[in-house]
């Protein structure tokens, strides 16, 4: 089974504690930091300082205090598809008796990210990003099927991305301007040719990248048991290959957002890339994909509330060529966000 004995992980906004009315004190400086981290995760205070005119400590006081009231954090992100390795969507519908502890296991486990309960608390969604078939195959086809009370499991791989990965639902913030955004721009990242193998030292640096992403090169190097240097080619290696990447993990509600849902789109195969690339410029997407199944695209939406996403879903989703179906669903309680796990 997959349950362990543990209490199940609390959710994010339990962890970080904010007060919801202080937290959405948020002014344009504060937009403008969160929006430069998500360009660049591991851009230097001095740096952002410099192409937003304020000075150091203002951007590492900003920083602090968003980390309270906004549940920022900057975490390491490992993109698999680098790395050979496939990318999957699992969907269990379970008794809402057991859909919390469910949760709670799989956000233990470290190949899984962005758990979510869904649909009453009868729906459990989660990315799973495993290391090899076996891994996959091990969850899939043994340990989720064989948990009490899970009803149905699904698994939907991920084909395509239209947006998501390095690009976050920060870079539409549009705090910064066009030229502020640029200085802060890193390098492309070089066009994949084949699958990058990891060394143990390699893994041992994502190791404590995924747990924050501006740890100090000097902790770097006392926790990796590398040098300096080592470190930082490393790191420039590993970055400069897309194996790397920086998202922000932040609370929804200080930047207006009450409401979260996953939507399930059946859309004609002609009109795949035409309807994924619109998703892709909506400001309300964070997230959107090619999958397996049925329903051929998955899109995270954020919006205002309800009556939002409503107008979103009659006024802009309704419009697009190729749509047949769209199956909405609120997330309750996000459980976990990338590979940071409250409460550890």
């Amino acid at each position: 089974m997959i349950f362990s004995s543990q209490q199940p992980v609390p959710t994010f906004s339990e962890k970080s504690g904010s007060d919801p009315v202080a937290s959405r004190a948020l002014d344009p400086l504060d937009l403008k930091l969160m929006q430069a981290l998500q360009v660049d995760g591991r851009a230097p205070f001095s740096r952002i300082a410099e192409v937003l005119g304020v000075s150091d400590q203002t951007v590492a006081r900003r920083f602090r205090r968003l980390r309270t009231t906004a549940g920022l954090r900057v975490l390491g992100v490992t993109d698999g598809s680098r790395l050979g390795r496939q990318n999957w969507i699992v969907r269990l519908r379970c008794t809402p008796d057991v859909a919390e502890q469910l949760a709670g296991a799989l956000a233990r486990r470290p190949d899984t990210s962005y758990i979510g309960l869904f649909s009453g608390g009868t729906e459990v969604m989660c990315a799973m990003k495993p290391r090899s078939k076996q891994e996959r195959d091990e969850l899939l086809f043994d340990r989720l099927p064989r948990t009490p009370r899970v009803i149905s499991v699904s698994a939907h791989c991920l084909l395509h991305f239209y947006y998501g990965g390095a690009l976050g639902w920060l870079n539409k913030l549009r705090a910064l301007d066009p030229d502020e955004e640029a200085a802060l721009t890193p390098p492309p990242v070089e066009t994949a040719t084949a699958p990058v193998a990891l060394d143990a030292d390699d893994e041992a640096l994502l190791a404590v990248l995924r747990r924050d992403g501006r740890t100090a090169l000097t902790e770097l190097q006392t926790s990796t048991g590398q040098t300096e240097s080592a470190v930082k080619r490393r790191l420039d290696r590993l970055r400069s290959c897309g194996v790397l990447y920086f998202d922000v993990q932040h609370d929804r509600e200080p930047l207006g957002h009450a409401t979260h849902a996953m939507l399930w789109l059946t859309v004609a195969p002609s009109a795949l890339a035409d309807v994924g690339r619109a998703l892709a410029g909506h400001p309300e997407v964070g997230f959107a994909a090619a999958v397996t199944g049925q329903a051929n695209i998955i899109a995270s939406v954020l919006c205002r509330d309800t009556s939002a996403l409503y107008t979103y879903l009659s006024e802009r989703i309704g419009v697009l060529d190729g749509v047949q179906a769209v199956e909405t669903v609120l997330t309750l309680r996000q459980v976990k966000q990338l590979t940071y796990e409250p409460g550890r």
